[in-house]
């Protein structure tokens, strides 16, 4: 019923405008941007009152309007000039302590003066918005996106006026039970404009999309396409890569859709972990020249190898939530990601799994510049309403929204379309979707899933997922030690693989408070979590088919699901690393066992 009204009111007050956003823009680093970054007014509205009258009707004085008293007995019931402030990018909930559990309805106002030539177009481009955003530019509404992780943009070109403009979003992060993801999670629900906002300007005919990797059949080529988008469709495109000295001219057809082919010279150096060597790429027309910054490497299997530039590779990783080190926010900026990052690397690191959901672009092309593969995973989590077209849409939409935006990143080796889903004929039905369309949208990488096993008796573990059969890889997560019996429990597990692939163990870990010390036995301590991990990877060297881990996880993260006082207190403890920064023991009992993995990789 509340879509239904949402949709109703879009069309009523945007007098026929779209409801969705405009084709993706990549790469916006690369083009001429205006941020839109600071202090916006923000009016709380937990009753909906900003679009709706007492009568459930579209209201005559929706926020949108941005109505200001024209004289003194006009009654209006809201201003935007009085409110409160809040910085964006960011989250409410760490920004004010009112909204800390908050889950709602939060109105963003902003004005911003822009001058638009006659010959540019204006986008206005959100890296994400949670969970749901409506957006209108001097009154007009200029349509709606849902999902918290993935970027859109609408075109503003038309609507832009010359001079001051007035900007309004409404944010609403009330989970549901239709949504992607569910109403269920173990995460912080943060609200808001939770990544950056900005204004890109093109030219009337720009680059929108493009595609540059090495072909996985033959990586003597380097293959892909371009996208234009503007009335010349059919312009020129020149992609030149200068270090390599390749230069190739690409012809559009009348969609403006066009493909490339070009050999490669033999001294394109792979990127790798240990040498993440990134190329300049140029696609330039007579009217602008968008740059990139691209890696090059193939990833594929044989049987249950993993193989990364034709060599087998271990994957040292470990999972990370976007959450901000040292305090308790979402992450979105460099700087967050470097640290990060850089708990990651010197944990000795070479791969991470960005959990649960799409992360923000400055971790992926940081994980990129760093030397980290990267699993990728969109927000199907737990159990989601596995018959509904809308939900099957919206993790579609999801899906296509992360893989346009990093399909060039060569840290990315993995897209993942789910995490710890139950067994089903509905299930198995609608993640097969998102694997034919993740296989669709970019055939040269891998894709996967966290599943969950199965015992065959009190000491054998199988994995045979039906859904496995699909994957490249399987990914299974496991808690032998904390949910699942006590950490010496590991030592007489035997695990099967019913499938002919590679493992990574996704998930495994267990809980301590940093500082909290006491017997190995005693939960909660960081002794008993560095047992549990010395057990753990005792068990997980036995795994012939093992090509990966990535332990739960990185730091301690906000989780309304952990109220245990003095302990938890709204925390998740399987951080090897505290809210704080602080390490714990088993951060180190797994850098000591990732040295010793990467010197026999060096051996090798």
């Amino acid at each position: 019923m509340r879509r239904y009204f949402l949709l109703l009111l879009l069309g009523w007050l945007a007098g026929g405008a779209q409801a969705q956003p405009d084709p993706l823009i990549i790469n916006v680093d690369g083009r001429r941007t205006t941020s839109l970054h600071g202090s916006w007014a923000a009016i709380v509205d937990p009753f909906d009152v900003g679009y709706r009258t007492y009568r459930n009707t579209p209201s005559g004085n929706s926020f949108f309007r941005h109505r200001r008293p024209q004289h003194p007995a006009d009654r209006i019931e809201y201003s935007f000039e009085d409110a409160p402030r809040l910085e964006v990018p960011g989250d409410w909930n760490s920004q004010r302590l009112e909204l800390f559990f908050y889950e709602g309805t939060v109105w963003y106002q902003r004005t911003f003066t822009y001058r638009l030539p006659a010959d540019r177009r204006l986008f206005l481009y959100f890296g994400a918005a949670n969970y749901e955003a409506i957006v209108a530019l001097n009154g007009q509404v200029l349509g709606r996106h849902e999902g918290g992780f993935t970027p859109f943009n609408f075109e503003i070109t038309e609507l832009v006026h010359d001079g001051e403009n007035d900007l309004v979003v409404y944010v609403n992060n009330r989970r549901r039970a239709e949504g992607v993801p569910t109403d269920n999670m173990d995460w912080w629900n943060y609200g808001g404009l939770t990544r950056r906002v900005l204004l890109v300007e093109t030219p009337r005919t720009f680059v929108r999309d493009y595609f540059v990797q090495l072909d996985p059949a033959d990586p003597s080529f380097l293959t892909g396409w371009v996208q234009l988008d503007g009335p010349e469709r059919t312009l020129t495109v020149t992609l030149r890569l200068p270090e390599l000295g390749l230069v190739q001219t690409i012809r559009p057809d009348t969609s403006g859709r066009g493909t490339f082919r070009l050999r490669v010279p033999e001294r394109l150096e792979r990127w790798s972990p240990e040498h993440p060597r990134r190329y300049r790429v140029e696609l330039a027309t007579r009217y602008e020249t968008v740059v990139d910054s691209i890696g090059f490497r193939t990833i594929e299997t044989r049987g249950t190898e993993l193989l990364l530039n034709g060599r087998p590779i271990f994957l040292r990783g470990i999972s990370i939530h976007e959450e901000a080190p040292f305090e308790g926010r979402r992450a979105f900026s460099k700087e967050d990601a470097r640290v990060l990052l850089g708990w990651a690397r010197e944990l000795g690191c070479n791969f991470v799994r960005l959990a649960h959901y799409p992360h923000n672009e400055a971790m992926v092309r940081t994980a990129e510049a760093m030397g980290l593969l990267v699993w990728a995973e969109i927000p199907v989590y737990w159990t989601i309403q596995w018959e509904n077209p809308h939900t099957l849409e919206l993790a579609r939409q999801q899906l296509r929204e992360l893989i346009t935006r990093d399909k060039n990143r060569a840290a990315v080796i993995l897209w993942s379309v789910a995490n710890e889903t139950p067994r089903g004929e509905a299930r198995l039905r609608f993640l097969r979707t998102l694997i034919d369309e993740a296989r669709r949208l970019d055939p040269t990488r891998l894709v996967t899933a966290a599943l969950e096993h199965r015992y065959v008796n009190d000491t054998t573990i199988v994995i045979d997922d039906e859904l496995g059969r699909y994957l490249d890889v399987l990914g299974n997560n496991e808690y032998i030690g904390w949910y699942d019996g006590p950490p010496e429990k590991a030592r007489r597990v035997v695990w099967q693989n019913a499938y002919d692939k590679p493992l990574i163990m996704s998930e495994w870990g267990g809980g301590a408070k940093a500082g909290f010390h006491g017997p190995a036995e005693q939960i909660w301590t960081e002794e008993y979590q560095a047992r549990l991990y010395r057990e753990q990877i005792a068990m997980l060297r036995r795994i012939p088919f093992l090509v990966g881990m990535s332990p739960w996880i990185l730091k301690d993260f906000r989780s309304p699901r952990r109220p245990l006082a003095r302990i938890q207190d709204y925390w998740n403890r399987k951080g090897v690393i505290s809210d704080r920064g602080q390490r714990k023991q088993a951060f180190y009992v797994l850098q000591a066992f990732y040295r010793e993995l990467a010197q026999s990789a060096i051996n090798d």
